[in-house]
């Protein structure tokens, strides 16, 4: 992966507009519009202008990586907090002895991510980003890739986004979690956007989305949630979606990331899909999550 070193003096959002935070980040970036690592930066210790300028750095790169930090599951969502508001861990998986904001990803209890997805878009209101950390970490193995889905959106022929700009698609948590929260949960999920979740009725999201803050189009579709393409027959659907599937999931379009202990992974969860590789064996891959409050998800047209 071949990267430039820049040196960047990012701005940050606030209710009347844009504004220079006067904070200055060593950034390595992974490529031209996707990735970045940020250099120098303590969280736990990161001053209001240092946590604008990393937000958006997140939205100007979409996955921003954060080394050497040292932090436990109270600073993890503190500084989440300082971003935006935080939602329940996950919408029904019950993660056991941590905070509830905490979705713990532990292998040795199905905590798996092998499949390329977004975060919660089986829900109304999926998250606005995600927050991860490792808290253990095989000896080797257990990498995590990310798509960029505006890119992959860009890259695709006029006619095709003429196409899809006009689609809705069906996204469908019971294929993931459906028994679980029947069965293992006795239908008595998690509070999600105050309502405590009982059932996972399926929900219908554009397949092109509009990111809510910079007005770009980016393919909101994934297989590890999104079910099939409304209005369209079977076979339509299934050759759409591997269509975007392929295409999404090009090379050019990901970045991969090693971890290592202290290194914390922030992405916008509006404009990416992510896949954990499982290629560990039966080492043990631990992982704590945290995830900002997003919107709903509002199409071209």
């Amino acid at each position: 992966m071949t990267t430039t070193h820049v040196r960047s003096t990012p701005h940050a959002q606030t209710a009347g507009g844009t504004v220079t935070s006067g904070v200055e980040f060593d950034i390595d970036e992974f490529g031209p519009r996707f990735g970045a690592e940020i250099r120098g930066v303590d969280v736990a210790s990161a001053s209001d202008d240092e946590v604008r300028a990393l937000r958006q750095a997140l939205i100007d790169h979409k996955v921003i990586v954060l080394r050497d930090q040292r932090l436990d599951d109270a600073s993890h969502i503190e500084f989440g907090r300082r971003l935006g508001d935080l939602t329940f861990g996950h919408p029904v998986w019950n993660s056991g002895d941590v905070p509830d904001e905490v979705y713990e990803l532990d292998s040795a209890d199905n905590g798996f991510a092998d499949v390329w997805h977004t975060d919660v878009t089986f829900m109304p209101r999926p998250p606005a980003g995600s927050i991860l950390r490792p808290v253990v970490l095989p000896r080797n193995g257990g990498d995590t890739n990310w798509a960029d889905a505006e890119l992959a959106y860009e890259s695709l022929s006029a006619p095709v986004r003429d196409l899809v700009d006009g689609l809705t698609a069906t996204h469908d948590g019971n294929r993931e979690f459906g028994y679980y929260l029947k069965h293992r949960r006795d239908g008595h999920g998690n509070v999600w956007d105050g309502k405590e979740v009982t059932a996972l009725a399926p929900v219908s999201h554009p397949v092109v989305r509009v990111h809510p803050e910079t007005g770009r189009k980016a393919l909101f579709v994934n297989p590890g949630f999104t079910s099939h393409i409304d209005g369209v027959s079977d076979a339509e659907s299934r050759a759409i979606l591997d269509l975007l599937y392929a295409h999404i999931t090009k090379p050019e379009h990901i970045v991969r990331h090693r971890w290592r202990l202290g290194d914390l992974v922030l992405w916008d969860n509006r404009n990416t899909l992510h896949y954990a590789n499982r290629d560990y064996g039966d080492n043990r891959r631990v992982m704590h999550r945290i995830t900002l409050r997003g919107d709903e998800p509002v199409g071209p047209r």
